[in-house]
């Protein structure tokens, strides 16, 4: 069942809100950390954390305390945030203390008959409208809430370890459930700054269907005459940890037998867990991102068995409708640490590629699922976007949670296509863009391909120029194109939400423009258009450029940067629409005319956080703004910018400021210019 209202969960209405009281039952592995996750990120809740065991849970409490004291340290926590995490959590063995409780969390071991008499306990407890979930990596709702009287408000909530920091969660609807109850976890868990990920209420249901057969390949790789340390070095190539290691960390071995188990039990021998599982429970493997050399022959082996059970589960997956395309892409990235999802690896690799692994596959394990139709097929869907209609508009959403909605070419690609298809619509008053969750709008550019440019002032010049299609194509648009700001807008972020028509921003968003703390200069149009936009503005703006100076919500209200501020991401959502509405009679190009911008004064080499900058990369910028300021049209004003990135990363300071970038240091301008 992969009922779902909206693609983008934080656009609905939600039916019952933020809950105010949850309990979480089970204080084991998993239970502490659910705890602390929702405790820290839902405002005014109250939790309850119940077990059996006494020493359970003054281990549970102690686990916590040392989150919130890393918490502090970190500043990821306020003072007041760590007191009231300390201070509503109740540590109890007492059942009946969930009566009150809106939500009741089960993250008990993964035994059916002991998750169903916990749910016959608590609902003889809590009132029919209390939300009841389990937290489950394999066993379906329809085995685990069979006896329920009431069904209708049950589902599955499947956390991924470490639970407090790992964004992804499966939310499983199930036959029995509320048709709602999907779209109102997706929510509270959007809200919340998880990423939430639908699958069909089946035996493992999506992620581990790839994570169990991944590592149970690897397993019996182990009787081809290859080792541990050599399945894993091979699998560095698309995880962060290879399977072996995974296993280790997590004591995984029992897990691997009792699913397969399972899932050979429901789905074929072919699923048989290897038998090496029941004979070893630690393996001698490496660390995560070591290698060793492997034999090329072995190197082949281990690859295509490996990739072979990725592809074979992924194709699966779809073919049974078991999961969308981009919920699987995304989960297999942010839950269970592949470097890139399956899918990217079938475009990256090529259609003649993975068949050939397929088909080997299924020679080597046969029974195990093959494609149903070609494998272009399945590559042809939106990796990095989310597309609603609403209220005549089509509302794009930036999805990239795990580099805060950053921007790349593929991504860009998207986001042009979904316009130019429906931009000629009757039916499509505009386009909204806004990002997923309430934590980014857009982080700005990927610099993955930024160190290739260093030293070529060409190269740098027209990656401005191709990356800057999409905001060229808003520039000429009838139709409008309204931003809706959740959060901050970074550099290539703010570049994008500028083009746009008009601007709407929830009130906690704000904007930078940090590239001169890289040491390069905003190469596709932060030089060009507020200037052209906001003239009135040109100082503060000198100020973002040139000292990396922060503008918040009402900062850019005040200077008409913002038409409007909203509360909710559903408000925000709602304005824009409204906004779309009245710019369609109203649309306003950005200005082809030369614009006055007054004097540049002399400003320190200093960003607005005190950091030194680089006065060569500071002259580029300056002359730059001042250039383009005097060109007849737009087009000639953006070009000067494009040049000038090219001029910016063929500097010193470039190299010394991307390096630290990736290096994760502070950059040192003081030897650079």
């Amino acid at each position: 069942m992969l009922k779902r209202e909206h693609q983008n969960p934080l656009i609905q209405t939600p039916s019952r809100g933020f809950p105010k009281a949850i309990a979480v039952i089970g204080a084991g592995t998993i239970g502490p950390d659910i705890s602390y996750y929702l405790i820290s990120t839902i405002p005014g809740l109250s939790l309850t954390l119940v077990d059996l065991s006494e020493e359970s849970l003054e281990r549970a409490k102690e686990r916590i305390s040392g989150y919130v004291k890393k918490g502090l340290k970190r500043k990821k926590l306020t003072q007041n945030q760590a007191e009231r995490v300390s201070h509503n959590i109740t540590y109890t063995l007492d059942y009946e203390s969930i009566s009150g409780c809106d939500w009741v969390l089960e993250a008990a071991t993964e035994n059916v008959d002991l998750k169903r008499k916990i749910f016959k306990q608590v609902e003889s407890i809590v009132s029919p409208q209390t939300l009841i979930t389990s937290n489950t990596s394999s066993l379906p709702a329809s085995l685990i809430f069979a006896d329920l009287q009431y069904k209708q408000r049950s589902a599955i909530t499947h956390f991924f370890a470490p639970a407090f920091s790992n964004p992804a969660v499966e939310v499983v609807g199930w036959e029995g459930g509320d048709d709602t109850l999907v779209d109102q976890l997706r929510w509270v868990f959007s809200a919340t700054g998880k990423v939430p990920l639908v699958a069909a209420d089946v035996l493992c249901f999506m992620l581990d269907r790839i994570f169990d057969n991944w590592c149970n390949e690897a397993g019996y790789l182990l009787d081809q005459g290859v080792t541990a340390q050599e399945v894993d070095s091979v699998a560095s190539e698309f995880v962060f940890a290879g399977p072996f290691c995974v296993l280790n960390i997590a004591n995984g071995n029992p897990i691997i037998i009792e699913t397969n188990t399972f899932q050979a039990q429901e789905e074929g021998n072919h699923y048989l867990p290897a038998p090496i599982f029941s004979s070893v429970s630690k393996w001698n493997t490496l660390l995560p991102g070591e290698t060793i050399d492997v034999d090329d022959s072995k190197r082949d082996l281990i690859r295509d068995r490996l990739l072979g059970v990725l592809f074979s589960q992924t194709v699966d997956i779809i073919d049974n409708e078991i999961a969308s395309s981009n919920d699987l892409e995304l989960g297999c990235r942010i839950a269970l640490g592949f470097r890139k999802g399956p899918f990217e690896l079938m475009q990256d690799m090529g259609t003649t590629e993975v068949d050939r692994i397929l088909t080997v596959f299924s020679v080597d394990r046969p029974g195990m699922p093959v494609p149903k139709k070609s494998i272009n097929d399945y590559l042809n869907f939106y990796r990095h976007i989310l597309v609603d209609d609403l209220k005549g508009c089509k509302i794009i959403t930036i999805r990239r949670p795990d580099a805060l909605n950053a921007l790349h070419d593929q991504m860009n690609d998207e986001i042009l296509s979904v316009i130019e298809r429906f931009e000629n619509d009757p039916d499509v008053r505009g386009f909204i863009l806004t990002g997923y969750g309430t934590r980014a709008f857009c982080a700005g550019a990927d610099i993955g391909r930024f160190p290739l440019m260093l030293g070529n002032s060409d190269e740098a010049a027209q990656y401005s120029r191709e990356c800057s299609r999409l905001l060229r194509h808003i520039d000429g648009m009838s139709k409008p194109v309204v931003a809706a700001i959740n959060g901050l807008a970074l550099g290539g972020g703010f570049e994008l939400a500028m083009r746009c028509h008009s601007l709407i921003a929830l009130k906690e968003a704000w904007f930078q423009l940090p590239e001169i703390t890289l040491g390069i200069v905003p190469g596709i149009g932060a030089m060009v258009v507020p200037y052209r936009k906001w003239p009135h503005a040109a100082d503060f703006f000198h100020g973002m450029v040139r000292n990396a100076q922060k503008m918040s919500s009402e900062e850019a209200l005040k200077i008409g940067v913002l038409d409007g501020i909203a509360d909710s991401y559903h408000e925000l959502i709602e304005a824009s629409i409204d906004r779309v509405n009245s710019l369609s009679s109203e649309m306003k190009a950005i200005s082809n005319q030369p614009v006055e911008i007054g004097e540049m004064p002399p400003i320190k080499p200093q960003s607005a956080s005190g950091d030194l900058l680089s006065k060569e990369v500071i002259a580029i910028m300056e002359s730059a703004i001042a250039d383009a300021a005097q060109k007849t049209t737009l087009e000639e004003a953006l070009e000067v910018g494009y040049i000038a990135f090219g001029a910016s990363a063929c500097t010193a300071a470039a190299r010394e400021g991307i390096s630290a970038f990736q290096e994760r240091r502070r950059p040192d301008y003081s030897l650079t210019g």
